[in-house]
């Protein structure tokens, strides 16, 4: 299959959204990590200090604490009084309330589907803990989730597994293209049916978005059209007879990198997390090149000083497709964020919080903020492209040097 190798092209709007959703993530974690915390004082600013990298954050943890007073109250040390402290506002606490719940909707089935898609059928828990906020697990899974499921997950040698698939959903083993394709095959029409399997419009095909300027190609077109004419792997079966180097595990590796960003809750994560688990997803050592030489179906972005992928299909003019319902609670934590950051100490007196810790009228006078133009209207800088048969051995870093022009 002769492959067209795209140049990086920008997004602004994904871009945007990465920016909001890593500020959405330091809070989330930062909450946890207080709410685990005793209550009898406030936490030192000090001592969350280290967390910086953890929580991905750009800035001090002290200057982020302080620029959201109303998830974070600040008040001097009871016994240091010129060491500043921080504690958790009323809003924080209903809003973990909220998380929590949401997070209890299927976050099991979340981990059981990233199990499926390894070949041992488990984890180490060390390269899941980074995934926790992607994925909408409790900080305490490990231990919790075998508790509350004895049935179906097991902990041993700090590695989790599924100890039995009997009690899963029949069809949780469906890849998410699969479902798609048999959706639309029970309401097809006679247009749509008509079509060759090659198509990019046919039902089982990968829904693509490519950049501007990119989707018009001839050559792009013609690219597409025969790795759609190859067979579909689903990620959840046996690909071990397949030969790595062949165009067929190619889109198998694909199919699995877009099955693993859909399990995310906003269909996103760092590159360094899936290196972790490369080996038990049968990925390459430089599946970097992937995201970069299919456009239509990921974006990388190096937005805040870090890699990410975004799955395209999963947002729609700024908005999430399908909002999973902890996404819906993280959005509020947003906006609580927004209030503090627009008005400071008075911050939390805009906000209007019922027993279900629902926020109305955050910010007086505005509509909530969706983002900013996405998909090929937020595209920008599209350098061209270059025919390649054979593709030379180039790392990962090699790859990041295109996204740079």
């Amino acid at each position: 299959m002769q492959k067209v190798r795209l140049k990086w092209v920008k997004n602004r709007g994904l871009d945007h959204i990465i920016a909001r959703t890593t500020s959405i993530r330091a809070s989330c974690l930062l909450l946890d990590h207080l709410a685990r915390l005793p209550s009898s004082s406030p936490v030192p600013a000090r001592s969350l200090a280290r967390l910086q990298k953890p929580l991905g954050l750009t800035v001090p943890v002290l200057r982020f604490l302080r620029r959201h007073p109303t998830l974070f109250a600040e008040a001097p040390h009871p016994r240091f009084p010129s060491l500043s402290s921080f504690s958790l506002t009323s809003a924080s606490h209903r809003l973990l309330a909220r998380l929590a719940r949401a997070s209890e909707i299927d976050s099991h089935l979340r981990l059981a589907h990233l199990l499926l898609l390894t070949r041992s059928k488990s984890l180490s828990l060390a390269s899941i803990l980074p995934l926790r906020f992607d994925l909408g697990l409790p900080y305490n899974f490990a231990a919790a989730f075998p508790a509350s499921h004895p049935d179906l997950f097991a902990v041993s040698n700090n590695h989790i597994s599924l100890s039995n698939t009997s009690c899963l959903p029949e069809d949780i083993a469906i890849s998410s293209l699969q479902r798609r394709h048999a959706e639309a095959i029970d309401g097809a029409t006679y247009r749509t049916l008509s079509r060759s399997p090659s198509s990019s419009s046919a039902p089982l095909a990968f829904p693509m978005r490519f950049p501007r300027g990119y989707g018009g190609m001839k050559k792009v077109k013609a690219w597409m059209e025969d790795f759609h004419r190859l067979p579909y792997i689903s990620p959840y079966d046996d690909s071990s007879g397949i030969d790595p180097e062949s165009d067929i595990y190619e889109k198998r590796n694909i199919g699995m990198l877009h099955e693993l960003l859909g399990l995310m809750v906003h269909k996103m994560v760092r590159r360094n997390t899936i290196r972790l688990l490369r080996e038990e997803l049968g990925l390459p050592h430089k599946f970097t090149r992937l995201f970069t030489r299919y456009p239509g179906v990921f974006y990388l972005s190096l937005k805040c000083k870090t890699t990410t992928v975004v799955l395209r299909e999963g947002y729609e003019r700024g908005k999430l497709v399908e909002q999973h319902p902890l996404a819906a609670v993280r959005d509020k934590v947003f906006y609580v964020m927004r209030a503090g950051v627009l008005y400071q100490g008075k911050g939390l007196s805009k906000l209007v919080l019922d027993d279900d810790g629902n926020e109305e009228g955050v910010i007086d006078g505005e509509e909530e903020f969706h983002g900013e133009g996405m998909d090929e209207d937020a595209d920008v800088e599209c350098f061209g492209m270059e025919i390649v048969d054979n593709e030379d051995n180039t790392d990962d870093e090699d790859d990041e040097g295109d996204m740079h022009g």
